[in-house]
Order: structure tokens, then C-alpha cells, then sequence
């Protein structure tokens, strides 16, 4: 199982935003992009906007970046957009055999090592900006241009 794709399309509609900042950003628009129906754009940016990411201006049909570019982590999209919960990437399973030697301890064994690892994870996404994500989209685009 994968983290969710509402990580990858949050970062596909912010990145969209910056990119076309000056042309109209209807959740139509944004969902042709990123080849998905309205209604789970209208859900992803109900999320980015309670996280304080976007400002959506209804009746406009447009949003626009609520902050700069170089002030929006990956990690504040991942967060945003409720991927898991605290501490909570990796799911151990609930009732293992407490009569079996790693039933018994399987739990306490591994839960430090998800930790450090849900923790090194989001150590990366917060120093990976928009801006980094921005520049890379135009580089590759010039490249195929």
C-alpha cells in the first residue's frame, strides 16, 4: 500500500497555481491537469485551504497561493492534506499472539524504528519547497520544449 495520492496531487495543484498564476485556476482547469473529476480537486484544495496554503475566491473560480512559493514545505502539504496521522505512517498490527516469543514483543521492536523512520521521512519533506518543485517542473518543461 502506498501513502495516498492526495500528497502527489497536492503538490500537482500548488505547483499549478504558481505556473499559472495569471490565468483563471477553476477546479476544472486544475482536474484537467491532473487528469481526475472536480469533485476530488474541490476536496484537495478544501484542505489546502484549511491548512492555509491557498485562498479560493468562490464564485471566481479561482485560487490562488495563500503564501510565496519558497515558504510552502512539502512537509506542509503532506501534513495538509491528512496522508496519516501523527506518528502513524506505519501501521502495526493490532493483537499479535502474546503466547508467541515475536507476537509478544513485535510491536515494542519495531514501533522505535517506524518512528525514526516517519521522522526521517518528514526531515526531507520539510527542507524540499515549492520553489524547488517549481523550478524543476520549468527546467524539465524547457527541456522538451
Amino acid at each position: 500500500m502506498s501513502i495516498s495520492s492526495r500528497f502527489a496531487v497536492g503538490i500537482h495543484i500548488l505547483a499549478l497555481l504558481e505556473i499559472n498564476k495569471n490565468g483563471v485556476n477553476a477546479s476544472e482547469f486544475l482536474a484537467k491537469s491532473v487528469n481526475t473529476n472536480p469533485v476530488v480537486i474541490r476536496k484537495i484544495m478544501g484542505m489546502l485551504k484549511n491548512a492555509g496554503l491557498i485562498h479560493v475566491r468562490p464564485g471566481v473560480a479561482g485560487a490562488e497561493l495563500a503564501r510565496d512559493i519558497n515558504e510552502i514545505t512539502l512537509l506542509d502539504i503532506y501534513k495538509a492534506v491528512n496522508v496519516v496521522k501523527e506518528n502513524e505512517l506505519f501501521s502495526i498490527h493490532d493483537h499479535p499472539n502474546p503466547e508467541c516469543p515475536v507476537g509478544r514483543n513485535i510491536q515494542g521492536t519495531v514501533q522505535a524504528v517506524f518512528a525514526c523512520a516517519q521522522s526521517a521521512m518528514e526531515k526531507v519533506l520539510g527542507n524540499v519547497t515549492l520553489e524547488n518543485i517549481v523550478k524543476e517542473i520549468k527546467k524539465k518543461e524547457k527541456l522538451n520544449a
